[in-house]
């Protein structure tokens, strides 16, 4: 009935600190894998966190699993929940936020609804899910997988994953691609800004700078 693999090395704390710098919106610019769907959206605003993937995978009106699985969560970890599907009943609120953020995690990310949205935001810990729902889960015992691959908003997750969540959305990298995704897109930031700043102070306007007026004035002749 459960299938529970062990904890995850965690993704260095040195690749992390790095990776904190970087919007998901900049690396959405080229890659394309590992986004979550738009409709997982952060409870609270103005939130980035990085950390390490644990995976989980409960369905339906069950969550037993989950309170099990915050007594093993880490300083770091991010815990994603994987709800096979259902969009009805909130398996995390108040009571859960409380147990996951007293483990240390960061951060938790669900595929489907929340609830107790004031007791989140008090406890001040960041989520990401489908919205919320006052119908809840109960412990009925039904089983599930923990520290197994699982889908989260499209994404595949693997348990040791790094998690990027922001404002826009969360993203999932694999760890080993971690500081080149992070570099290339700290780049592209520093550059986007110096754009930016030549363009505010009238040095240049936007289309000529990124050649779409070029292109523009090329088919009307």
């Amino acid at each position: 009935m459960y299938t529970i693999k062990d904890m995850p090395v965690q993704v260095p704390a040195e690749d992390l600190e790095l990776l904190s710098g970087v919007e998901t919106a900049t690396v959405g610019h080229w890659r394309l894998l590992g986004f979550m769907d738009r409709a997982i959206q952060p409870l609270l605003p103005g939130r980035r966190v990085v950390g390490t993937a644990v995976t989980l995978a409960i369905s339906g009106s069950d969550s037993t699993l989950l309170h099990h699985a915050t007594g093993l969560l880490r300083p770091g970890d991010i815990l994603v929940v994987d709800r096979l599907g259902d969009n009805k009943y909130a398996c995390w609120g108040g009571g859960v936020t409380v147990a996951a953020k007293a483990s240390g995690a960061v951060a938790g990310i669900v595929d489907g609804p929340c609830t107790d949205l004031t007791e989140i935001q008090d406890s001040d810990f960041p989520m990401w899910a489908r919205g919320l729902a006052p119908i809840t889960t109960r412990l009925y015992d039904l089983g599930g997988g923990m520290n197994i691959p699982v889908s989260c908003g499209g994404a595949v997750v693997m348990p040791g994953d790094a998690i990027l969540a922001d404002e826009s959305g969360v993203l999932v990298i694999p760890r080993g691609e971690v500081r080149a995704v992070a570099e290339k897109a700290l780049g592209m930031q520093v550059a986007g800004k110096e754009r930016e700043a030549r363009v505010r102070r009238g040095e240049v306007k936007l289309g000529e700078m990124s050649g779409a007026s070029a292109k523009v004035l090329a088919k009307i002749g």
